[in-house]
């Protein structure tokens, strides 16, 4: 395996890669942009690369299902960190092009909703097709393929474009969340600001299965940060949720959730414990009465004592 190999979203000047390239050890190891996330994960997967940088939410559009997908099948996968990156588009162009020049444009497919009002108001005209990723929508550009390219401002200089118009984005404070994935191994310690991720699969469908899952994580006081259905692929009607959770599953709370949901669900599949990207200790919401590790542990404790006739 190559230990000072990152694979990431690519090509060159993604807001995947300014993602990567924001962790401090970026400096120190090879970015290598491929084609797809699944192509990004298979790299870590065979050894090619110890990690891999991908979009895993976005604050418009929610989950990015190539990367659930990728991380609930095939061979098991971790992760060890998340970035938050805001976005915001600029309208990239070759050079001399004037806005009443463009007729068709075109980005990755998540970047449509994001930038959609602002091309109903300024190009409402313009074709939109989609491209691989918003730098490849660029290199179309460069190509002579597409008129525009909404893509990250930083993408222009790679592609020998310009940027028409500058910060585009119909919802203010958007960001992408993306995700530093590996090989399984032990989770790093906890913070006090974390967060864990798994995928679940639910039983045979009945009335409150859903819930009883749910039930697992409200029981024991543990927040829920994300969950989003998935289907298996087994026909319609069955699903697996991918769920974040406040916490670390070294925290009591955690654990014991996850040992309940071990007991109801046909398969449980754990992502990582890892830090919160932009919190602090102090961020932490409080816990309700009941539901810290020193009063899990002090229940415990009463219990061996019942059992052992002591309580």
């Amino acid at each position: 395996m190559s230990a000072t190999r990152y694979t990431y979203l690519g090509p060159e000047g993604t807001f995947t890669e300014a993602a990567l390239r924001s962790l401090p050890e970026a400096a120190t190891r090879e970015l290598v942009p491929m084609v797809s996330v699944p192509a990004a994960l298979d790299a870590v997967r065979n050894g090619e690369a110890a990690a891999a940088l991908v979009p895993i939410e976005n604050s418009v559009e929610g989950g990015v299902t190539a990367t659930l997908d990728e991380l609930a099948s095939g061979e098991p996968l971790m992760i060890y960190r998340e970035v938050l990156l805001p976005i915001a588009f600029a309208l990239l162009v070759r050079p001399g092009t004037a806005l009443s020049d463009i007729k068709t444009v075109t980005g990755h497919p998540v970047a449509q909703p994001q930038v959609r009002n602002w091309l109903r108001k300024h190009l409402p005209e313009a074709v939109w097709e989609s491209a691989a990723s918003n730098a490849d929508g660029a290199r179309l550009v460069q190509e002579g393929r597409f008129d525009a390219a909404f893509a990250g401002e930083f993408a222009a200089a790679t592609y020998g474009l310009e940027a028409l118009v500058k910060e585009i984005h119909d919802a203010e404070n958007a960001e992408t969340r993306f995700v530093l994935v590996g090989r399984p191994a032990r989770p790093a310690a906890p913070t006090g600001a974390d967060k864990t991720s798994v995928v679940l699969w639910l039983g045979e469908d009945h009335p409150g299965a859903l819930l009883e899952l749910l039930q697992e994580f409200a029981v024991r006081g543990v927040n829920l940060m994300l969950i989003q259905s998935r289907p298996t692929g087994a026909g319609i009607g069955n699903y697996c949720f991918a769920v974040d959770a406040e916490g670390h599953v070294s925290d009591r709370r955690v654990g014991e959730a996850l040992m309940g949901l071990k007991r109801i669900c046909p398969q449980v599949r754990f992502l990582g414990s890892y830090p919160r990207a932009g919190a602090s200790r102090a961020d932490v919401r409080p816990l309700r009465r009941g539901t810290s590790d020193e009063e899990f542990t002090a229940a415990s404790d009463w219990l061996a004592r019942a059992q052992d006739g002591r309580a």
